[in-house]
């Protein structure tokens, strides 16, 4: 974002604040179209397309993993081929293209399945053709979010970052925390409002909603055209890791000098980098200059990239490299986190009325979740950390390593009170004859799972803010954009593996003509062992947590860093402290 300032035009009258109504709004009405649809979609699967549970969640798990996945490929586009305007556009039109497909299987009874009756065993199978439209608008779907999500917030900075100008700093700050705030009332309104409106008047309607937000959404972004500055794109820092990776392996076979450091290419050559760190010492092959005469170009950049990178790309994949680990164990969290369909099922067949006259719909719990982690990060930001700053010493009061570590344990918690709590529903349904009857109402008030949520939005708001400080403790500054990559990517691969851990449970639990413990009947399930598992795997997570700290030593300010860092005779490359 540093060295953007290859504009379309120098305009003053271009940028500045008169833009970011266009662009918070589009971002906002995104989001309360997706995760409208998005929190409610399982009851849909498994009505239209007569779907299991666990399909049904395995096919979701899918659809965030690939969501989440496109996030790095959309930042990569835009960065090198496209611009961000062109790459938000994209993947706002690509969104509502989906969404359109969607609604069409709504109002069309040939794209979707005929319901199942209650009590037939045997349901009328979906058509590949049926399945096709459905992962279709699923399919646009990401690729939109793909474009949109890593874009849209750096798009806006492109409007109030004006070179020259370091006043609007605080402009960008404020820009910061509008962005997330009309992030975080647009999730409440999706999985509140729009969640409602689906239940109350059905899904035509209910998935019509997200259409025209989405309308709106595109129409408002393409208005604030003539006003937007647009940087061109140029080199992704991500393109560079790539091209570091195949030029260390390409020269697997060169012989690495001992001390000679006159050999390594730099670029620009004014770089402050002397020397790269002897951790991962295999990966100095890619900045390694074989022969100047072929190697290098008559300014001094390298002939072919993909043959030889520039020290600072090379130091900068070893930065990732070393928070490998400590990323890995992140994902056991997300995977707990992905589990909200089962429990959709469960508030199905509980009291939701919060009052006499109304009554909660069954996916918007998780409107608990986030008004725990918006509390947590604000009660942490301004009580805890100025009273525990004064103990520890630190000026972020906690470690992230520590944070991340309360996460985990938190999430630990979690699930074993969900295991508890859907024990104790599952023993009512027994006991009142609905076993065999998964749409009964089970006389136990839904609000027994909203514990299990607010403990997972104190988990999610522990680990997540500790694990990006942590990458930006670890990464230096030209590296920031990669913190929140990693994080996206961790999200992606946690959703996979959720995936997988549905099918597998589900699979192994019904061989031998059983009942799957992730049975669609959760009455005759055991929803609560997997629970169990859940929780068992995220303590063995959190061990294994334990043993990846002990890859990394705590500072005086506490900031984590490897064990093994380059000594400062070495490089400047140095891990950056915590602020």
């Amino acid at each position: 974002m540093d060295t953007e300032t290859q504009l379309v035009e120098e305009n003053p009258r271009k940028g500045g604040l008169r833009t970011m109504p266009f662009i918070i709004v589009n971002e906002s009405f995104e989001r309360v179209a997706s995760y409208g649809l998005q929190a409610n979609l399982i009851i849909y699967l498994m009505k239209y397309y007569n779907m299991t549970a666990a399909a049904g969640t395995s096919i979701l798990g899918i659809w965030t993993a690939l969501s989440n996945g496109l996030a790095i490929v959309g930042a990569i586009i835009s960065d090198s081929y496209c611009g961000r305007f062109k790459a938000v556009v994209i993947g706002s039109i690509s969104t509502l293209i989906g969404m359109i497909i969607l609604w069409l299987t709504a109002m069309i009874p040939q794209l979707r399945s005929l319901p199942c009756p209650q009590f037939q065993h045997v349901c009328n199978g979906t058509t590949a053709f049926q399945l096709a439209v459905l992962f279709s608008s699923f399919g646009f779907m990401s690729v939109g979010a793909g474009f949109i999500r890593p874009c849209s917030i750096i798009f806006g900075v492109d409007q109030l970052e004006k070179k020259g100008k370091p006043e609007n700093k605080r402009l960008v700050d404020s820009y910061f925390n509008w962005y997330y705030a009309s992030i975080g009332v647009s999730t409440i309104l999706a999985v509140t409002t729009v969640v409602y409106i689906q239940e109350r008047y059905g899904w035509k309607v209910g998935l019509g909603i997200p259409v025209i937000l989405m309308f709106l959404s595109v129409s408002m972004f393409l208005i604030g055209s003539p006003w937007y500055i647009k940087v061109k794109a140029k080199e992704s820092l991500l393109i560079g890791l790539f091209q570091a990776v195949v030029a260390a392996f390409r020269k697997r076979n060169t012989r690495l000098p001992l001390t000679d450091c006159d050999d390594y290419y730099r670029w620009p050559l004014e770089s402050e980098v002397l020397t790269p760190s002897n951790d991962f010492r295999c990966l100095n092959r890619a900045c390694m200059i074989e022969d100047p005469e072929r190697d290098l170009n008559p300014d001094g950049s390298a002939s072919n990239p993909w043959n030889l990178s520039s020290l600072e790309q090379v130091e900068s994949l070893k930065a990732i490299v070393r928070v490998l680990p400590m990323w890995s164990t992140g994902f056991m969290i997300y995977v707990t986190m992905n589990q909200f369909s089962f429990s959709v099922l469960q508030a199905k067949t509980m009291d939701r009325h919060v009052i006499p006259q109304f009554e909660l719909p069954a996916a918007s719990f998780s409107v608990f979740l986030i008004i725990a982690l918006t509390i947590w990060i604000t009660f942490y930001d301004r009580v805890l950390v100025p009273l525990l700053s004064k103990y520890t010493g630190r000026p972020r009061g906690l470690s992230p390593v520590t944070r991340m570590g309360i996460g985990l344990l938190v999430s630990c918690m979690s699930m074993a009170l969900s295991a508890i709590t859907e024990s104790i529903r599952q023993q009512k349904a027994i006991e009142e004859g609905h076993e065999d009857d998964p749409h009964a109402l089970v006389n136990m008030s839904a609000m027994w799972l909203v514990p299990q949520y607010l403990l997972l939005g104190v988990a999610e708001a522990a680990h997540a803010v500790g694990q990006i400080e942590f990458f930006y403790s670890l990464f230096p500054k030209s590296m920031s954009s990669i913190a929140s990559a990693m994080y996206t990517i961790g999200t992606a691969v946690a959703s996979l593996v959720g995936s997988i851990l549905v099918s597998g449970v589900d699979w192994l639990t019904s061989t031998g003509g059983k009942t799957s413990w992730l049975s669609s009947n959760i009455n005759k399930g055991h929803l609560d062992y997997y629970f169990w598992l859940l929780a068992f795997l995220s303590l063995l997570n959190f061990f294994y947590f334990v043993m990846v700290c002990r890859l990394y030593e705590t500072g005086k300010d506490g900031s984590s860093r490897l064990s093994h860092v380059a000594e400062d005779k070495e490089c400047d490359y140095r891990l950056l402290h915590e602020s």
